[in-house]
């Protein structure tokens, strides 16, 4: 493989080309910046850019750069989540599990995949490391492969896997990938992690997101038996639970003994657990995430979050109001797949109330909100203050259900809501 400076490897960039940005936290920094400084003569770029945590700012995100790049967003990250804000970019409402498929039949088509990869192996691929989820498809259907070796990208298995002779130029480097902090639980997070985990029972297949509230449900399942991973993204949180044999795959259908994940986004430490291990696999997202696949695993235990919950159970967990904040990645494709899997479970976890004092739990959704996982699909919402259980009740008994576990300093304002929208079929119910 022929090494040849930034500069030189996106010169094959032209106006009028779309890429695909890899994501996670491998964002290919350095191309993405030699990107950038062909600003002043490329026009009508596409630049496709999917979840991800970024050191900083997307260069090409920049106004004197409005006319070179036209950013187009499949999951707001933090690297452009301020351009879009502004109204320079725009986001496409897909499930993460369906974008592969717009790549592939030609709706999003594309022109160019930038990638941070692994230095090749004695055979001669090069692993994309933590994130496969977007870039397997993107790979399979760009007609220019641009590559950062990176020296500090542990080498996955899987589908996260190129050939030299595939790739048409390729920058050497040695980049520390994003470590993100391995957030620390709550006593609100603790309370909830253990209203959840008493519901998780031996043998069961987890999907579990990032943050304080995933990791302290992982903290309350360290006397768990023969549990398995079939999730979107893995972190730090699983590590103990793996280590100690907890998590050791025994009771799946798909990939028995094997850990499978679509992206990895951690520390240090989880990049050093990956590197070359034959029991954990990363997969093309459109495979992971895939509902009928996900159900085939037994007592899948699907576990994600929110932004807001209303009275009848819809969720809403991409945005606050009208203003685009994240996407709506897997959650969906799991709330259904664990749903349909032979004694899934499925948990809606949020704190009752926001840092600023909001209540997450309210009559209805704000002015603008997207639902992302209807409410015909939820069965558990969980607080500190308990498990509301919605699966097979009516409107009016849900909205009795999740006010119990909403903060007791905004009942009396939900029961009146409540009252105001079902009448008696509401008061009847204690």
């Amino acid at each position: 493989m022929k090494y040849v400076s930034a500069s030189q490897a996106v010169q094959l960039i032209e106006s009028g080309d779309s890429i695909y940005v890899q994501g996670s936290t491998s964002i290919p920094e350095v191309l993405s910046q030699a990107l950038a400084d062909r600003g002043n003569e490329l026009k009508d770029v596409t630049v496709y850019a999917a979840f991800a945590v970024g050191r900083r700012e997307a260069p090409f995100c920049r106004p004197e750069y409005k006319e070179a790049f036209n950013v187009k967003s499949l999951f707001v990250a933090n690297n452009i989540r301020r351009w879009l804000a502004d109204g320079y970019g725009s986001a496409i409402p897909a499930f993460l599990g369906e974008i592969p498929g717009l790549f592939r039949d030609g709706t999003l088509p594309l022109d160019a995949v930038f990638l941070n990869v692994s230095p090749p192996d004695k055979d001669g691929f090069c692993s994309f490391g933590v994130s496969a989820d977007l870039a397997v498809s993107a790979v399979e259907c760009a007609r220019k492969v641009i590559v950062q070796v990176n020296k500090a990208m542990p080498y996955s298995y899987g589908d996260a896997l190129i050939h030299v002779s595939r790739i048409d130029a390729a920058v050497e480097t040695d980049d520390p990938l994003v470590e993100v902090p391995t957030a620390v639980p709550t006593e609100i997070d603790s309370a909830i992690g253990r209203h959840i985990a008493g519901l998780i029972p031996d043998g069961a297949t987890l999907q579990i997101g990032v943050g304080g509230i995933p990791n302290a449900v992982l903290s309350a399942l360290k006397d768990h038996q023969h549990l398995g991973l079939h999730t979107e993204a893995m972190t730090d949180g699983v590590l103990p639970l793996l280590e100690s044999g907890v998590i050791d795959n025994s009771r799946k259908e798909v990939c028995p003994g094997i850990s499978v994940a679509s992206l990895a986004l951690g520390s240090k430490r989880l990049y050093e657990y990956m590197d070359y291990r034959k029991d954990l696999l990363l997969k093309d997202v459109a495979w992971t995430n895939d509902p009928f696949r996900i159900a085939r695993n037994p007592k899948v235990m699907a576990i994600n979050s929110a932004v807001e919950v209303d009275l009848t159970g819809q969720v809403c967990a991409d945005s606050v109001g009208t203003r685009i904040i994240s996407g709506v990645g897997g959650q969906h494709d799991f709330m259904y797949g664990g749903s349909l899997s032979q004694g899934g479970k499925t948990f809606i976890a949020i704190p009752s109330m926001t840092e600023k004092g909001r209540s997450k739990i309210n009559p209805v959704l704000a002015e603008g909100a997207g639902v992302v996982t209807t409410r015909h699909m939820v069965q558990h919402v969980v607080t500190e203050y308990g498990v509301a259980s919605l699966r097979g009740k009516s409107l009016p008994e849900r909205a009795r259900a999740l006010i119990s576990i909403a903060h007791p300093s905004v009942r009396e304002e939900l029961e009146k809501s409540a009252c105001e929208r079902f009448g008696y079929s509401f008061l009847r119910i204690r």
